[in-house]
């Protein structure tokens, strides 16, 4: 079945989102995230304020928003292109690591913005529960499983999972020199491989995606 294509309003809306996403990652690279307010990303992308309040609650989540769009659709959507022989537990797991690894160097530098705030941090991290509805849909799918419950767990644990990685992956370094410029200025700088703590965080989930692909409860 194909999927119609959107709507004009719904074009226009993915344009106000965009614009507005955009404008807050320029303007917080351009001055500084701390000096940025939600008018001045309204203004540069030309709307209202009270249009902006629609889109996004913080200038937090607007400046996320443009490293993290639409992550969870493409997340979902890599894991049902993977062929059916291809194990659930590593289709969801390659899904997982290309989507939050194969960024450029936009992504890479908004990367580094968002580390030096724990506020955006925080709005960063919080990005990963947009990844367990539309998991769900296409682990449900995958398991040609009417009930939904047993998919929304595995999602669920995905979900948390990666979070438990990336907050893993933002912990500052435990030197005083690092303790210090966190006290000074929030800088969290990233430890290791990102790709190998989520598929590390991800692992122990394996044997509930094979039980469930087996016909059991995870």
């Amino acid at each position: 079945m194909t999927t119609p294509p959107p709507g004009l309003r719904e074009r226009k809306k993915r344009a106000t989102r965009e614009a507005l996403r955009e404008a807050a990652l320029r303007l917080a690279v351009e001055r500084g995230p701390d000096r940025v307010r939600v008018e001045d990303i309204a203004e540069a992308a030309g709307v209202s304020p009270r249009t902006y309040n629609n889109y996004f609650a913080s200038r937090e989540q607007a400046i996320v928003s443009a490293v993290t769009a639409d992550r969870e659709a493409r997340i979902a959507a890599a894991v049902a292109a993977r062929p059916a022989g291809v194990r659930l537990a590593d289709a969801v797991t390659e899904a997982v690591v290309e989507q939050y690894t194969n960024t450029g160097e936009r992504e890479h530098r908004a990367l580094l913005l968002i580390t030096t705030r724990t506020a955006l941090r925080d709005a960063f991290l919080d990005t990963t529960a947009g990844i367990e509805l539309p998991l769900t849909a296409v682990i449900a799918e995958r398991l040609r499983n009417a009930e939904a419950h047993p998919a929304r767990v595995l999602a669920a644990s995905v979900t948390a999972a990666v979070r438990i990685a990336l907050e893993g992956w933002l912990r500052p370094a435990g030197s005083a020199e690092t303790a210090g410029s966190l006290a000074a200025g929030g800088l969290l700088v990233p430890s290791g491989s990102l790709a190998d703590q989520l598929r590390a965080a991800l692992a122990p989930l394996a044997p509930a995606f094979d039980a469930a692909e087996q016909g059991g409860q995870p």
